[in-house]
């Protein structure tokens, strides 16, 4: 399960991972981040908080978010992985390679840290 909520004013994504992850979570979030798209332009950034990653409730569900992440990292400028999981560190180096994006992990409660360096005031 993901909530998740659109900051409108700063272009921001926050995305809060809580259960395995179902392809209907990554259909909810997809028709919110493509009406911003399309109305505003390309999102400044996504910040995912977690104190672990949750996994995927079934095989369709990690289809399902691979074909998300294709079809949205040309519109992202950076990605904020909020977690004390060395996964952070993990999914920082190894998936900058993939995407366009800019990712960078940060420690566990640094939300706004992140938001800071999205809207880069840091």
């Amino acid at each position: 399960m993901i909530d998740f909520e659109l900051d409108e004013a700063h272009g921001i994504v926050r995305v809060w991972p809580s259960r395995p992850l179902s392809a209907d979570d990554f259909g909810d979030l997809a028709m919110v981040v493509d009406a911003e798209i399309e109305s505003g332009g390309d999102l400044a950034g996504i910040i995912i908080e977690a104190t672990r990653f949750p996994g995927w409730d079934r095989f369709g569900a990690m289809v399902t978010h691979l074909r998300f992440v294709h079809d949205h990292h040309r519109h992202v400028k950076k990605i904020a992985i909020v977690t004390a999981s060395h996964l952070g560190d993990v999914a920082e180096k190894l998936v900058s390679h993939f995407i366009s994006a800019e990712v960078r992990h940060f420690p566990a409660g640094q939300a706004e840290q992140a938001a800071d360096w999205i809207l880069g005031r840091q």
